[in-house]
């Protein structure tokens, strides 16, 4: 019985995380678009992204990290065994676990004033989460190796129209 409540709290805290990881990246495109705006409205703008940032940052994104992996090893050790799909499935988090400190650098480049990215490299940026979770899930509700091909090839397929829905989003902005 355990376990189903460990589960429970690791799927909370799953999803909180992501909501933190889709939002902060929001988050670094407006403080990247509020850099083009005339003073006094820039800094206006950037100081209470950079407050809305930092609560979101450390309040939720970081303290959802950390509860969902501590859940996850839980659930590790109570599920008793590794099976195929759950190997892939920890690769795919670890990889998450990457997107999630790389976010922290470009957070505290933002919180010092520094922009490495423009607003349409973070856009491309915010999709990564996209392209995990998908693959998370879908790992975890099949369970199946052709599954998990037929898997991997929609999330290329998928990538692809992602990246096309960006280009034109972009064109349609800069003809505004």
């Amino acid at each position: 019985m355990s376990y189903f409540y460990v589960k429970a709290l690791h799927i909370i805290f799953v999803v909180t995380w992501f909501a933190g990881l889709f939002y902060i990246v929001r988050l670094f495109i407006y403080f990247a678009e509020a850099a083009e705006k005339p003073e006094p409205e820039k800094s206006i703008l950037q100081k209470q992204f950079s407050l809305m940032q930092k609560r979101l940052w450390y309040g939720i994104t970081w303290p959802s990290a950390v509860l969902t992996f501590i859940f996850g090893l839980s659930m590790l050790y109570l599920y008793g065994s590794v099976p195929g799909w759950l190997v892939w499935k920890l690769s795919f988090v670890a990889g998450l676990y990457v997107y999630h400190f790389l976010c922290h650098k470009i957070f505290k480049q933002q919180q010092q004033g520094l922009l490495k990215y423009t607003s349409t490299q973070l856009r491309v940026w915010n999709e990564v989460a996209t392209l995990f979770l998908i693959s998370i899930v879908f790992l975890v509700v099949l369970k199946s190796s052709l599954s998990m091909l037929w898997g991997i090839l929609g999330l290329i397929l998928f990538s692809a129209i992602l990246m096309l829905a960006i280009r034109i989003y972009k064109r349609t902005r800069e003809k505004r």
